[in-house]
């Protein structure tokens, strides 16, 4: 296998933002032939040139769908920034009366970590009122494992005790350093192969939107796009949940800063 030369490197780089919409440095280039090398070895070829005219004949699109899986980043873990979290619970508790559903979008939801962390609140506070939680992610390879539910015991860290052994499964014998989200939950998330940067299918209105740690990997007139989107799924006065290290200044004006990363969508 030849190592990737700069033209080559471009020319995934405007690949991973067509299909993706992911900004992509220079400086990857050992992560795209780490990354995609085996992919080149499956398919007995030579370079990165060729990998790419494969995907790019029109004739492959599983093995486009297999280039974008890897050539995303999914870094994720429970609880991941718990400010978002401790506001669905208010919110969330805020709503527990009412007969209509309360829905909540995990929208970069990777191996699902985030979305079993937003059902596992909502499960606490909101047991009464009917609630969902939908994952959706552009990675197929990452959601067929968030559907899977099971995790290492090393992921588990940051669930709170009372939810660990509430929401989570131990295993035993060769499944010993692992979990699996109990069977009551998992029935109440469900999982979506969904692209934010093409027009987004119907997939109903949120109270809540989590769009978080994706953000950074865009442009601005791509978040300006993304942002568009994924707001016209929100409700009228539901909530908007971007990064701690993310802003929505110079993206978009249509939501009102709540708390820093916490929008709202106007009534």
């Amino acid at each position: 296998m030849k190592p990737i030369t700069d033209a080559e490197l471009t020319q995934f780089q405007r690949f991973i933002f067509d299909e993706a919409g992911i900004t992509m440095s220079s400086s990857k280039k050992a992560l795209v032939m780490g990354r995609l090398g085996k992919r080149l070895a499956q398919h007995q070829l030579e370079s990165f040139g060729e990998y790419f005219q494969l995907i790019s004949s029109g004739q492959h699109p599983d093995e486009v769908q297999i280039a974008v899986d890897l050539l995303t980043t999914n870094e994720t873990y429970f609880f991941r920034e718990m400010k978002h979290f401790d506001f669905l619970r208010e919110q969330a508790t805020a709503a527990r009366n009412r007969s209509q559903i309360y829905r909540v979008w995990s929208a970069a939801s990777s191996s699902g970590e985030e979305a079993y962390s937003i059902a596992m609140v909502l499960a606490d506070c909101v047991a009464a009122t009917p609630w969902e939680v939908l994952g959706t992610d552009i990675s197929t390879r990452v959601l067929q494992g968030a559907a899977r539910a099971l995790y290492t015991m090393e992921r588990a860290r940051h669930i709170p005790a009372t939810y660990l052994h509430r929401f989570c499964l131990k295993g035993s014998g060769a499944y010993s350093d692992q979990l699996l989200i109990e069977r009551g939950l998992r029935s109440r998330v469900r999982f979506r192969h969904l692209n934010l940067n093409v027009a987004l299918p119907d997939v109903g209105q949120f109270d809540m939107i989590f769009l978080r740690n994706v953000m950074i990997y865009f442009s601005t007139e791509t978040k300006r796009q993304v942002v568009a989107r994924v707001m016209s799924a929100l409700k009228p006065g539901g909530h908007f949940c971007v990064g701690h290290s993310e802003s929505l200044n110079d993206v978009s004006q249509a939501l009102q800063t709540v708390a820093p990363s916490i929008y709202r969508k106007p009534l």
